[in-house]
């Protein structure tokens, strides 16, 4: 399958005329690789990192041509692309080594099998619908049902083995005793979403990025926040993503593993 084919057989299936006003979704860097048959590293955040561990895998016989990542490069018109800038050098490296880089974002976000229904469905939730309907059966977040239902220290617990986080930031005097049936999930930052939530009527609710008054909003709201990291909630995508890539019998498909999470926590 050639990269263009790649492409558009993506934007069938989660369309970037879907995202944000605000949002960069789509070609970042085109370098020219249309034609070639598509070889590609998946990744969540497109660094400089990633692009050397792209670089290196290409000078070691892989046939890499293609960064897809759910992070925009380029969020805003850059004014000048300097070297020594981190978005001047991945600019001039995919150039030179004619690795084009992609990104789906918030069109990938609304889609089933993207960032908020890969984390319904790793906690195993039933009968799953939007947070925010965007579309007809799509849209932001995702609520399920736990079936059984699932104490709250239990869920804490099947949150921290699925997404391989064990730091949560939870709402604070929350009964780990609780029964749970109904759960939200959205992945990345989706603190401004709590009063969506609340109609939903579930009592859980998993993302991240959220701040002092969101937690305080959540209490107020009844719904017991757990804040699992920005890297946390986004990264399975990326994983469920190469998977469905790798079905496509493409040149070349890998999940990074230079991908970053720009937070450590310090014990």
């Amino acid at each position: 399958m050639k990269v263009n084919d790649l492409i558009s057989w993506f934007e069938e299936w989660a369309n970037p005329a879907w995202q944000e006003k605000w949002d960069n979704c789509g070609w970042q860097v085109e370098p020219g690789v249309l034609d070639e048959d598509a070889g590609v590293l998946v990744c969540l955040t497109p660094t400089l990192a990633v692009m050397e561990e792209a670089i290196g895998l290409k000078k070691s016989g892989h046939p890499v041509n293609l960064i897809f990542a759910h992070h925009p490069l380029i969020f805003n018109p850059p004014k000048s692309l300097l070297t020594g800038d981190a978005i001047g050098e991945m600019v001039r490296l995919a150039f030179i080594h004619q690795i084009g880089i992609y990104s789906a974002h918030t069109n990938f976000d609304q889609v089933n099998d993207g960032t908020a229904d890969v984390l319904a469905q790793l906690l195993n939730l039933k009968d799953v619908f939007p947070v925010v309907n965007t579309q007809t059966g799509l849209g932001y977040g995702r609520v399920g049902v736990l079936q059984p239902s699932l104490s709250l220290r239990e869920l804490l617990k099947k949150i921290q083995s699925s997404l391989k986080q064990s730091n949560l930031v939870i709402s604070p005097n929350s009964d780990l005793d609780t029964p749970v049936e109904k759960v939200a999930v959205l992945g990345g930052s989706g603190a401004s979403f709590i009063q969506s939530v609340k109609k939903t009527g579930a009592t859980v609710y998993l993302t991240s990025d959220c701040k002092f008054h969101q937690f305080q909003e959540s209490r107020d709201a009844g719904i017991i926040l757990v804040d699992a990291g920005h890297y946390a909630t986004e990264r399975p995508a990326c994983e469920a993503l190469a998977a469905k890539f790798d079905f496509l019998n493409l040149a070349f498909v890998r999940l990074s593993s230079f991908d970053e999470d720009f937070r450590q926590f310090f014990l």
